[in-house]
């Protein structure tokens, strides 16, 4: 993912956390914030208390991925995605079923017809 559609510095974070809505379900948390921008960025956290550095890698791999796979679905906001417990134990297709979930409710993916 190009550093363009990361989230990096605290004070985007901070804004993101203070001014936008959350939606979560039981594996993510996702917090949103409207921008006009030419195209989203996100953010990622993945807690410590989910497993060690290559376990919080794999998960940061595989959310990444999964917004990769749906970009052209997502909305031209920031939006910052939690890892809740229990990520750790699932599979690609899991994860992709539970974040575009989460997604949706969030009103971050929007299908196209």
């Amino acid at each position: 993912m190009k550093k363009s559609y990361r989230v990096k510095r605290d004070k985007d974070f901070n804004a993101i956390f203070k001014s936008g809505q959350n939606v979560a379900n039981r594996k993510f948390v996702v917090y949103r914030l409207r921008k006009d921008q030419p195209h989203f960025r996100v953010g990622l956290s993945v807690s410590k208390k989910l497993g060690n550095a290559v376990t919080r890698n794999r998960i940061k791999r595989l959310i990444r991925h999964v917004l990769i796979k749906h970009q052209a679905f997502l909305t031209t906001d920031d939006f910052v995605v939690i890892a809740r417990k229990g990520v750790e134990e699932l599979d690609f297709h899991q994860v992709e079923k539970n974040l575009v979930h989460v997604l949706k409710l969030a009103h971050v993916y929007q299908e196209r017809e």
